[in-house]
């Protein structure tokens, strides 16, 4: 599998994990020094958002959109949209960046950056 094609399935893995709670997942794709900005602009470490995925997930029908991978290097970007329902039920929208970086031959997400609309 070429990089485009991993980091595609890996931001698919991603985005599905938020919506499953899958913390197994996000233990393995998550590097040690991972770093998130949530949308109240609080910047969360790894053990953080791996205590919050493991709460009840209070969003349905995740999905991206428009996804845009970027690769540099050993280095890449991901940009994408998202559409959800909220908990109250009502439709809902969202835009992420990812940052992953190659680390002993895996990609491992470094930073994520979280905005809802």
């Amino acid at each position: 599998m070429n990089d485009h094609a991993a980091l595609v399935a890996l931001n698919d893995d991603y985005i599905r994990s938020v919506q499953d709670g899958d913390v197994r997942r996000f233990d393995e794709i998550l590097a040690d020094d991972f770093l998130c900005s949530l949308p109240d602009g609080s910047l969360i470490d790894r053990a953080r958002f791996l205590e919050g995925t493991a709460k009840r997930v209070q969003i349905s029908n995740l999905q991206a959109h428009d996804v845009n991978v970027r690769l540099m290097g050993d280095v890449a970007i991901i940009h994408g949209r998202t559409t959800f329902n909220a908990a109250d039920g009502r439709a809902a929208t969202g835009r992420y960046t990812d940052v992953w970086a190659r680390r002993g031959g895996r990609w491992l997400a470094v930073a994520a950056h979280v905005t809802r609309l």
